[in-house]
């Protein structure tokens, strides 16, 4: 794969889905928080395997799959290297950061009793909260949540003077989907060890814009999407501690999960593949590690400032036009902006913009209690990328105004 030099205009070229045109104006894509846009550098990746090495892996002692099985496996060592975990093996391959989540939750059904405790931030998204109910509502254990302020920050005082030694496991996004707020997670993380209770961090939003560190961190679980990363839908990854995967039972049975089967009884395979069951999206790991080449190619650094760069410019903008309000003023924040117009609906704002090209998201952004505290049906939306423009922030607003002209 070729060197990529970080320069806005010059990788625009890398993602062919931003030359076409929506309702006839020129493509303006701020729906990256929802699915980061493709390079073509990764779907080259795609297309070479099926055309040259289909194969299944792990399975087979011919050319094909070994070629597969070693494009696979360089891909867990690239998502090792990555967040910078102690072993390949902690790197759980899964369909995406959901999918993370609930093998987690359903691992840990025989570490719980009643009256445990389990905590969740108030600003999680749907997938890191509804696993964590369906689990209280399977042990007995007891679901308390970190509160929020207005401006969109975890109220940490209240958490730690509720962590006791019934406290068992804490869950938290490192960054929100519906706010932009980074969460202070090395806190967290330190609080709960300090009672002995396990950490999972939801770090879909934060793996494209922080490069998150494992063994730093020193976390027990972290959960990515490839499709947030400039890669493939349908794939992810599950990082955890090694001593954590070897208490939980496997997710799920089947292929490539075993050692050894019999009508009697079967013995688990070892780490990754006891969590790994049935044949994987093999193109889309592999593709995986290929988004990740190519962002580090970029540099994560250079990444992060050009889209804080973009947030800033967007927000002071945006604040100019009369009767917009944005949710979402933490001190650490990222390159997402949920907004709205006084008196108008989210979801006409989107659909106007729409119109002339804009894509943006529109509604509670599967964080319904975040809108509850809020007391609103939702918001607009504008989340950016590394390949986004300043030109196309000035569009943004110049839609957005034209909106509040159009609409009020």
């Amino acid at each position: 794969m070729k060197t990529v030099t970080f320069d806005p205009v010059k990788i625009r070229e890398d993602f062919p889905i931003l030359n076409r045109k929506v309702h006839g104006q020129p493509l303006v894509y701020l729906d990256n928080a929802a699915t980061s846009q493709t390079p073509r550098q990764v779907i080259d990746v795609i297309v070479d395997y099926y055309s040259r090495y289909n194969a299944n892996i792990h399975r087979g002692v011919h050319t094909l799959s070994q070629e597969a099985t070693d494009a696979y496996e360089r891909a867990r060592i690239k998502i090792q290297h990555h967040f910078n975990a102690k072993h390949s093996h902690e790197i759980i391959m899964t369909s995406g950061t959901t999918h993370g989540i609930n093998m987690v939750a359903s691992g840990f059904t025989s570490f719980l009793e009643p009256g445990d405790e389990i905590w969740v931030s108030a600003m999680e998204h749907h997938s890191n909260i509804v696993p964590w109910q369906m689990l209280c509502e399977r042990t007995g254990a007891q679901l308390r949540v970190i509160p929020m302020n207005v401006k969109g920050e975890l109220v940490l005082d209240s958490f730690y003077e509720g962590l006791s030694e019934r406290t068992r496991f804490v869950f938290c996004n490192h960054i929100s989907n519906a706010l932009g707020t980074i969460n202070p997670i090395e806190d967290i993380i330190e609080r709960a060890h300090g009672v002995g209770a396990a950490v999972l961090i939801d770090g879909a939003q934060a793996a494209p814009h922080i490069k998150a560190d494992m063994q730093a961190l020193d976390v027990d679980f972290y959960t990515i999407s490839a499709h947030k990363l400039c890669g493939p839908t349908g794939v992810g990854a599950l990082y955890g501690k090694t001593e954590w995967l070897e208490k939980l039972p496997p997710y799920q049975g089947g292929g490539e999960m075993i050692a050894e089967v019999t009508f009697e009884k079967t013995t688990y395979a070892g780490l990754p593949h006891k969590f790994e069951a049935g044949t994987p999206n093999i193109s889309g790991g592999i593709a995986f590690g290929a988004a990740l080449d190519y962002l580090n190619a970029i540099g994560m650094g250079e990444i992060a400032a050009y889209e804080t760069e973009l947030l800033h410019y967007a927000t002071s903008e945006l604040l100019k036009i009369p009767g917009l309000k944005i949710y979402g003023e933490g001190v650490r924040k990222t390159s997402v902006i949920s907004f709205n117009l006084e008196g108008i609906h989210p979801y006409d704002v989107g659909t106007l913009l729409d119109q002339m090209g804009i894509a943006v998201r529109t509604g509670h952004h599967c964080a319904q209690p975040i809108m509850d505290f809020y007391q609103i049906p939702g918001t607009v939306r504008a989340s950016f990328a590394f390949y986004n423009s300043m030109a196309e922030v000035d569009r943004l607003v110049e839609g957005v105004k034209k909106a509040a002209q159009m609409l009020s």
